[in-house]
Parts: C-alpha cells; sequence; structure tokens
C-alpha cells in the first residue's frame, strides 16, 4: 500500500464543527496570552451568538488576529479558514486539526475549500474569514481577493464583521517581533440574508471593502497609542519603504535601529514608540505616515508598468511544499531549486531547477493578481497549477515584485482592481 501524500491527506478530510478542545483552548489564549495585548473591544450592535450559522469577517492586521475575532464572538465557535500552505508547518498543523480549520489556497479557485465551508454551514457552523486573503503588508488594508461578494452571497446567511485597529502596529509584517500596546476591536453587522439575497456580488464587495477598511498609522497618529518598538524597531522596515522620497532613488534605504535613512543622500527619520518618523533634520523629505510613503511607492511603480519593455528580474531560491512529512522549525517550505524570475507586462516566468532537473512556467498576468507572504518581505509565493510555489530573492525586491504585479494585473483587466472610493 502506498504511503498518503499531504495533499491527499488535506482533501481527504472532512471538517466538522469544532468541539469542546476549541472552547479549552479559547479559554486559554483569553487567560493567558490576550491579556498582553491590552485589547478593548466594543460591539455596535447586539449579537445573537448561539444563533447560527453565520460567518465573521475581518480585516487581516496582524499574526494575531485569531484572538482578536475569537475571543469576542465566544461562546460562538467558528471553523476559521487559512491558509493551505500553513498547514504544513508542524507548530500549526496540529492546533488547526484541533480547531478543525479550513484550508484554502490563497488568490487561486480551491473547490475543496468551498466544499468544506458549505458543509460546515449546512450543519449550522460558523465561519470565520479574513477575505484580503493574508494579512497586512503596509499597515492599511488591501481589496478582499476576487469572488468575496459572491461568496457571502451564496450562503445566505447573517455576515458579522470586525475591524481590528492597532493589529499591524503590534505586529509588522516587516519585522517578525511584537511590540505591545493597545489593540481597539469593533465588532458590527454587515449583513441580514435579506440584503444579501437583494444586493449584487459586486455592491456586497464593495460594502464590504468599505468596511473593513482601516490605517493603522493614520489611525495612532490621531490616537498616539504607545508600542514597545525596542531598540531596534525599525529594523527590515527598509523592504517595505525601499525608495527615497528626497532623491528618488529605488533600493537605497537601509536601518539601523530606530532610524531609516538613504545611504545615497542621507535623507532619513527616527521612529518613535508611537510609529511617527520624526525627520533628522529640516533639509529631509519624510512622508506623514508610512502608508503615505507606500502609497507614493504605488503611484511609482504605476508610472514605471505604463513602459510596455518594463521587465523587473531577480536571481532566487525556488521553496516547494514536502510530499510527505511537516516543514520543521518554522520554515514555510523546502529548498527544490534555482533560477530566474522575471516580471514584465505579460506575466511571471520562473526559469531554473527544480529538484536538480530544468524546469520552467509561465502564469498570465490577468490570473495573478498578488503573491502571498508566510513570514516577513523576505520571501513570497504563489500557486502554479494547484502547487504552492515559493521563491526567495537575493536582494530585497519583495515589495516591488508585488506593487508591480499588482498593477499590471490591473492594468491588462485582471479582476482585482484597487478600491473604488478615496482611501
Amino acid at each position: 500500500m502506498s504511503k498518503c501524500t499531504n495533499e491527499k491527506k488535506i482533501n481527504q478530510t472532512k471538517i466538522t464543527k469544532p468541539n469542546f478542545i476549541y472552547s479549552v483552548l479559547a479559554w486559554v489564549w483569553k487567560t493567558f496570552v490576550a491579556k498582553q495585548y491590552n485589547v478593548r473591544y466594543t460591539f455596535k450592535t447586539e449579537i445573537d451568538k448561539k444563533s447560527g450559522p453565520f460567518i465573521f469577517i475581518s480585516n487581516h492586521a496582524s499574526r494575531a488576529d485569531y484572538i482578536f475575532t475569537g475571543i469576542p464572538m465566544l461562546p460562538a465557535k467558528m471553523n476559521y479558514v487559512a491558509g493551505y500552505n500553513e498547514f504544513y508547518r508542524s507548530h500549526l498543523a496540529g492546533v488547526f486539526k484541533l480547531l478543525k480549520v479550513i484550508p484554502k489556497k490563497n488568490f487561486t479557485p480551491d473547490g475543496y475549500t468551498i466544499r468544506e465551508i458549505s458543509r460546515v454551514i449546512k450543519n449550522g457552523g460558523n465561519i470565520a474569514i479574513f477575505p484580503e486573503g493574508m494579512n497586512s503588508i503596509s499597515g492599511a488594508s488591501q481589496p478582499v481577493a476576487i469572488g468575496t461578494g459572491k461568496f457571502l452571497k451564496h450562503y445566505k446567511v447573517p455576515v458579522y464583521y470586525s475591524v481590528i485597529k492597532g493589529g499591524y502596529l503590534t505586529s509588522p509584517k516587516y519585522n517578525l517581533k511584537d511590540r505591545l500596546g493597545t489593540i481597539e476591536v469593533e465588532i458590527d453587522r454587515l449583513f441580514t440574508p435579506e440584503e444579501l439575497e437583494t444586493l449584487t456580488p459586486e455592491a456586497i464587495e464593495d460594502k464590504v471593502n468599505r468596511a473593513l477598511y482601516h490605517d493603522d498609522y493614520a489611525w495612532n497618529k490621531e490616537k498616539q497609542y504607545r508600542y514597545n518598538i525596542g531598540e531596534n524597531g525599525a529594523e527590515g522596515l527598509e523592504n517595505l519603504l525601499f525608495w527615497c522620497p528626497r532623491c528618488k532613488k529605488q533600493h537605497v534605504m537601509e536601518t539601523k535601529g530606530n532610524t531609516i535613512f538613504c545611504k545615497a543622500c542621507g535623507n532619513g527619520a527616527t521612529l518613535t514608540d508611537t510609529y511617527e518618523l520624526v525627520p533628522f533634520d529640516e533639509t529631509c523629505v519624510i512622508p506623514q505616515t508610512q502608508t503615505v510613503w507606500f502609497n507614493m511607492e504605488r503611484e511609482l511603480i504605476k508610472a514605471e508598468i505604463q513602459d510596455e519593455n518594463f521587465e523587473l528580474t531577480e536571481k532566487i531560491k525556488l521553496g516547494m511544499l514536502p510530499k510527505y512529512g511537516l516543514l520543521k522549525n518554522q520554515a514555510t517550505s523546502n529548498i527544490v531549486g534555482e533560477g530566474t524570475l522575471t516580471l514584465n507586462r505579460k506575466g511571471l516566468t520562473y526559469t531554473g531547477t527544480k529538484d536538480g532537473e530544468e524546469w520552467s512556467f509561465f502564469i498570465e498576468s490577468k490570473n495573478l493578481p498578488t503573491y502571498g507572504m508566510c513570514t516577513d518581505l523576505s520571501r513570497f509565493y504563489t500557486f502554479y497549477k494547484g502547487e504552492f510555489v515559493e521563491f526567495y530573492p537575493e536582494n530585497k525586491v519583495v515589495e516591488k515584485f508585488f506593487l508591480a504585479t499588482e498593477e499590471i494585473h490591473r492594468l491588462n483587466g485582471g479582476k482585482w482592481q484597487d478600491f473604488k472610493f478615496e482611501k
């Protein structure tokens, strides 16, 4: 008898509603973990937590969002939906199994996920999903994944939502070290079954985007909550803010301690514990917030890709998921090859090796809205013909690949467009 692969094990699993173990683990997290985050919950409407099924959605601010959403909804139990590839990681696989988490291949169609969500809802269970597909990279929300409106309309159950504020400042994507401070979570009802019946999928999606949108940096500019950023709070920020607003050069930013500065012209600022960027002196050019800086980079890339000959090329190592066994030491994939990754107006091409043999693939831009990011800005991933592929670049170019890929997708008429409202 042949050994069962990881993929087959996952696809053969029939997901049931969470049992008492969910309540036990939730009590442990509430008692011993959640308190350190200083979370403040506000219910803007009364919710019947004991009456299901329902779907709960939220902006995806941080790595700890399951705590910020699961605890306030108790005693209701929810089947969370999480990234398919996370089920291959040894420190997560066991907990996911206990909590009846449903896997989803992010940013690509996944029939198994829909089947299991349908099974849970049919049996009276509740679903919790972060429709952005991954936690925020920039500190502000991104548009929800393609098909979110159609998904919610299909099930016609009550939809509740939360907006997590301060989650990104606690667990930023550019640095994996938590910085404890203050988090506010607002919870409300978004749709009744009757409203879903009358609205188009497009109208539903637009309302979801408007309800979930949040910018942590703009929010805390007003709140002025303090976060324990430590002595190296800016470390890794250059991977996100790679362009100098003064000399206009790219990939020249560096960080040291709590400072970010340009190697080319000396422009720079100091990061405070409220996430303000204080310029070194009056000659420095520093955007009002990190989000503003990030959005300026997007506009820069939008202009670059107008050139039909635009091309971004990088040497990378190729990672894939193991056929058998789980990834250890919090790894996100096994390195199986190396080669060149090229992005142009047509799409993404990998040319190199896989398991010691020549291998290449191409993904058309219309089928590539964005990427996933398992940990920080050191690597990124997508799915090719349903198979997980992760890229480890030699240089700090991950965010530029993200921005260029997203804007090329939009330029070529892809379905994942930007918000329809002013942010």
